[in-house]
């Protein structure tokens, strides 16, 4: 069994004992750790710092002289060898070339999100035929647009 499947086996017998309503992870990991489902890893405190780091670039953000809130750091994730590396790096500084990547990821999880939450969506309501089905469009323009005026008259 690997990692993840080692996981989600501990989530479903978690989920199955305590009735399958929602639940946090940290939980149902504590949970399969104490019925010996799983091995507490030994920490590594410069994998922690780096985690840290990487949650700190993504939050980090900047206003430009127009005063367009950006986001400063950008990552581009690269599998060398079988292990996958993140590189960060500052908008404004960093090579055009690891700009376009980083956009292009991002572009691809936002529609990678997009097709799961499609699917999902059908599946509950292919689940769930005595219920009106939930609606899902895609189409975010309108979203972003109202996201962009209320963003500036919250900044005015």
């Amino acid at each position: 069994m690997t990692y993840n499947e080692q996981l989600q086996h501990i989530w479903h017998e978690y989920e199955k004992e305590h009735g399958y309503l929602p639940a946090r992870p940290r939980d149902a990991v504590v949970w399969g750790a104490q019925r010996g489902m799983i091995e507490v890893p030994a920490p590594d405190p410069f994998d922690k710092l780096a985690d840290d780091m990487s949650r700190a670039l993504r939050e980090e953000y900047a206003t430009d002289r127009l005063g367009r809130r950006y986001r400063k750091n950008h990552a581009v994730r690269v599998t060398k060898g079988g292990v996958q590396h993140t590189f960060w790096a500052i908008l404004g500084h960093a090579p055009r070339d690891h700009m376009q990547k980083a956009f292009i990821q991002r572009r691809q999880q936002i529609v990678g999100d997009c097709v799961q939450l499609a699917t999902d969506v059908e599946v509950y309501n292919d689940q769930n035929p005595d219920q009106p089905p939930l609606p899902m469009l895609l189409d975010f323009r309108d979203d972003v647009e109202e996201r962009r005026f209320w963003d500036g008259k919250r900044a005015a």
